[in-house]
């Protein structure tokens, strides 16, 4: 890992099966930046499988690293694990007080949640687990991009492009986020209006809730007991 003192420290979390495009949106956006040293952390340098197979390798660990401006956590299957990896908790929470920025995008904002660090704040999360942050004290909000105070979140996967740009205005300001996105030529064109529930078919929504249903209830048990046992909260908002 190079150490620029004069950069700003982006340092983003790493697990297993974590969604790639969670990772890899917001990376492309603010590692454009030549201010930004960006960070990939795990506990090991080894590398680690996203959901899919394909292989990230951290650029540095948890232990002795330095709190950086920015702390990022993205989302995917493996944040049920994340959840409970009280190594990966310790470090959320003590690098989080030094931080300009906390932040995450999809259900990465769970394992926030799981750190203490949402609590009474407002946050987004892929929609299908967007009530679970709620069970952990946070105060969800279905929509892409989210800001409350130094915490910055963004809803499920391809919400990471949009947290990137908004969290580069934050850092950098308005004229070097448009410069950014003209950069990586995001002018998005979805070929079909199915990308939230408010737009997609009822019936599609339904089916897709179905499928995920199992993976869905074991989060919410998940961020239920980790809200009651290690949060000890008094009441669910």
């Amino acid at each position: 890992m190079t150490n620029d003192e004069n950069k700003l420290r982006i340092g983003m979390v790493l697990f297993p099966k974590l969604t790639a495009l969670d990772l890899v949106g917001p990376y492309e956006v603010l590692a454009t930046s030549p201010n930004a040293q960006v960070d990939l952390l795990w506990h090991r340098i080894e590398p680690v499988e996203a959901m899919g197979g394909m292989p990230v390798l951290p650029t540095a660990t948890f232990d002795g690293y330095m709190p950086p401006d920015v702390l990022f956590v993205p989302g995917g299957p493996g944040q049920l694990a994340a959840m409970d990896d009280m190594p990966l908790i310790s470090f959320l929470q003590e690098a989080a007080p030094a931080a300009r920025y906390v932040t995450s995008v999809c259900t990465g904002s769970l394992v926030l949640a799981a750190a203490g660090l949402l609590r009474d704040k407002r946050a987004t999360c892929h929609w299908a687990s967007l009530d679970q942050l709620a069970l952990m004290g946070a105060i969800p909000v279905q929509d892409r991009v989210v800001e409350d105070g130094d915490t910055i979140t963004g809803a499920g996967v391809t919400s990471g492009i949009d947290f990137g740009l908004v969290l580069a205005s934050r850092l950098w300001g308005e004229e070097a986020a448009r410069r950014i996105q003209l950069v990586l030529e995001y002018d998005p064109a979805p070929p079909f209006d199915s990308g939230s529930v408010r737009a997609a078919d009822p019936a599609l929504v339904s089916g897709l809730r179905d499928r995920m249903s199992a993976i869905t209830e074991t989060r919410r048990a998940t961020a239920a007991r980790i809200g009651r046992d290690r949060l000890k909260l008094q009441t669910v908002k």
